[in-house]
């Protein structure tokens, strides 16, 4: 089985955005407002009320230079549900080799969640494009930084937790992108007046500065870590 490659948007700018919400409909106006300061990664989770249609139809609306994939997904109902509504990626919390592996046969790219080492190297070799470490606040960076020395070949999303301030800890650490949800939004997808969405996407070009300032600062080994 053939491993799908990395979302490009997400390997160019290293975050994927987490859209949740109670309901849907103040989402397209914050993907507008992600893509505008340079967010291009957007996941929508299928907890949110009315996801499918959304994500349909913000990939519709944003175009092929944004991947939208669907957070979330549990079943290989839901995994076939999200490409059926044009899903570019698969993200979930856990570790369903099932999922994983239909994703890679459709071609997609599947992101699942997991946190030890064993539950990191079977999402691997079911065929994830990435591993989600989730919750990546749990362990921190440094949890990030004893996992890639001894599974180095693996590429670690950390998610869960992770606020803007110290996303680029993550990256620096070795993880190749992070994902934030509410952190970023700060309730603009409840309230997604002109001035909170002026202010989402400040946040979005601030988050893409400083990770991208620590994505060109010379690669730390992993001294120190325990194999």
């Amino acid at each position: 089985m053939e491993r799908p490659a990395l979302t490009p948007q997400l390997g160019r700018t290293r975050v994927m955005a987490i859209l949740r919400s109670v309901d849907a409909s103040g989402l397209p106006a914050v993907a507008r407002a992600l893509a505008a300061g340079g967010i291009t990664c957007l996941e929508v989770t299928l907890t949110t009320r009315g996801a499918l249609d959304t994500l349909a139809w913000i990939r519709d609306d944003l175009g092929p230079e944004v991947a939208v994939g669907a957070g979330t997904v549990m079943s290989c109902g839901q995994a076939r549900d999200a490409l059926a509504a044009g899903a570019d990626f698969l993200v979930a919390p856990i570790v369903d080799a099932d999922v994983i592996r239909g994703a890679a046969k459709s071609g997609v790219p599947c992101y699942p969640g997991a946190w030890t080492p064993t539950e990191v190297h079977a999402a691997w070799r079911a065929g994830a494009a990435a591993v989600k470490l989730f919750p990546a606040s749990t362990g921190g960076p440094g949890h990030v930084r004893q996992l890639r020395a001894p599974l180095p070949e693996i590429p670690l999303l950390a998610v869960g937790g992770v606020d803007v301030a110290h996303a680029g800890e993550y990256v620096a650490a070795g993880a190749c992108a992070v994902g934030i949800g509410s952190p970023l939004l700060r309730g603009a997808d409840r309230d997604p007046s002109a001035g909170a969405l002026e202010s989402l996407t400040t946040r979005a070009r601030d988050l893409l500065d400083a990770v991208g300032d620590t994505v060109r600062l010379p690669h730390p080994e992993a001294e120190g870590a325990d194999r």
